[in-house]
This record gives C-alpha cells, structure tokens and sequence, in this order.
C-alpha cells in the first residue's frame, strides 16, 4: 500500500483520513489544531509534528485547507510539508484554491522532485465522511493513474479535467454557481416569508419544480429551520466567490451574479454567520426585509 500523508483535518479533511484508514493505507496526519486529529490517532493514523514531519517518506501528500495563504504556509513555510517529500512523491491539493496559486505551487513542487495533482473535490461534510467525493484533477494523466487507488478510497469518481489548474477552475466555477444558488433562495425565502405565502407549499413548488436543485432542496431544509451546522461554512463560500470573480476577470469575463451574491455573503459575514453553514447566507436577506 502507498504511504499517504493528510494534511488539514477540518470538517472535510477528517472524513478523508477515515475513508483511508478504512482502506488500509499506512497514514500520517497534521492539523493545526491537534486535537481535530484525535479520532485518525484513534483508528491507526500517525500523528505528525508538522507538515514536515507527516510528508516524511510518504508516497502520497494530499492536502485539505482553507485558502491560499494556509496552503502556502503548510507547503512552502518554515515546516512546510515539500521540505519533508522524497524524490518523487505525488502532491495532492484538494483544496479549493486560486489558479494563479495552484500555477506557482506546482513549479515549487517540480522543483522539489515531485510531482503535482490539483484535486478539488464536490461534496461537502457528509460526503466526505461516506466516501463520496467526486475528484476535479488538473495534471498529468500518468501522475493521476499513480495516485488513483488513493482518491478512489476516499471518492466516488475522478473527473480529470485536463493540465494543471485545471480542477482549481471547474471547481471555482461549480462553487460560484453554488453560492449563487444559496444567495437566491435565501432571498426568495424573505420574499415568501415577508408577504404571507405559505412557506411549507412555496417551497415545495421550488423544490418540485425547474429551480429545484439538489442543493436547493438541500438548503431550503437547513434555511427554514435556521439549522447551521457546519457542512460547508459560510466564510468559505465567501472567499470562493472572490477567487471566482477574480479568475473571471483574468478571463474578461465579469461575473455580475457572482458580486450580487457576494454581497449577501459578506452582509451575512459581518452579522457573525461565517463560521456557520453556508446556508445562513438566508439571514442577511432575512434581517434586510425585517420591519
């Protein structure tokens, strides 16, 4: 079995780690906050000191992060994981980053003697947690088919989208259209509650209707009960759109509904819903159209 390194155990990345150890693959694990590693530690997992340390004769090195200032920190920094990767290991960014990131991180693994795969993922915590990822790769098809019994333990599919940067862009664009979806039913859900409509058989026109989404139906549940729980947080969602908008831009193309959307994430941020679901985007709208 490959030895695989897991770097970042968040909300995403510790469903990953336990679909690995499921599989039987020899894992080393380093998270920030140690304590979030625990549950790994307990089903067999390596608890690293760094990510120096959790790359340290790994086949693989797969990372789950927050933004592009983190994976540079746990790349490139002080203890960062390419100074503890052996010639030829495969490094696996999964996080939801900018291209232009995902561009200079590649040349600075290739210099390290190793190779690159963007992997960004659809799904969220429970897929996550079931095994259920589906993988958006950027990078060369014979680095992919190394590393792929590593991401098949942990997904349902591998969508391999062409060169590096590749999957950094679809899934920035699957992202935008998300948060464009949850900005909108959150203010349809004000315009329903606002004006008398029977919430329960308006929302089951949307829901059993052309607007009805996986994600609308998904989302509509969590909105109308004001139940936010973290699958996907809010914040997250916020910088998503930003690096949409400015991948876009890079691209002349300007993203008119990816800025209204961000709008209501940023509104929404502000009043303390960032570390919640990203459905809680429904209460700016909601606090918006208050009396």
């Amino acid at each position: 079995m490959q030895k695989v390194a897991l770097i970042g155990l968040g909300a995403m990345g510790s469903g990953m780690a336990q679909q690995l150890l499921k599989a039987g693959f020899p894992l080393s694990v380093y998270n920030r906050t140690p304590e979030r590693a625990a549950d790994a530690v307990k089903n067999g997992a390596r608890l690293a000191a760094s990510p120096r340390d959790a790359a340290d004769d790994a086949d693989a090195i797969v990372a789950m992060l927050a933004d592009d200032e983190v994976s540079q920190e746990m790349w490139l920094g002080k203890s960062g994981a390419l100074l503890g990767a052996k010639l030829g290991a495969i490094v696996v960014e999964c996080s939801t980053l900018s291209p232009q990131w995902v561009t200079r991180l590649a040349l600075a693994v290739h210099e390290a003697g190793c190779e690159f795969l963007d992997a960004p993922v659809t799904g969220s915590k429970g897929q996550a947690a079931a095994g259920e990822l589906l993988f958006l790769v950027g990078g060369e098809a014979e680095t992919l088919d190394r590393v792929r019994p590593v991401l098949s333990a942990m997904g349902r599919g591998i969508a391999h989208l062409g060169p590096v940067g590749s999957g950094a862009r679809m899934k920035l664009i699957n992202n935008f259209m998300c948060g464009v979806q949850a900005a909108a039913l959150g203010e349809a859900l004000a315009v329903i509650e606002r004006s008398g409509l029977d919430r329960e058989a308006a929302l089951d026109v949307l829901r059993n209707g052309a607007p009805g989404s996986p994600l609308v139906k998904a989302l509509s549940v969590r909105m109308t009960e004001a139940s936010y729980e973290v699958n996907f947080s809010l914040h997250l969602m916020q910088k998503d759109l930003r690096y949409a908008s400015e991948e876009a831009s890079a691209n002349s193309v300007t993203l008119r509904t990816a800025a209204a959307a961000l709008e209501r994430f940023n509104e929404a941020n502000d009043r303390g819903w960032g570390e919640r679901d990203f459905s809680a985007v429904a209460e700016a709208a909601r606090e918006n159209n208050r009396p």
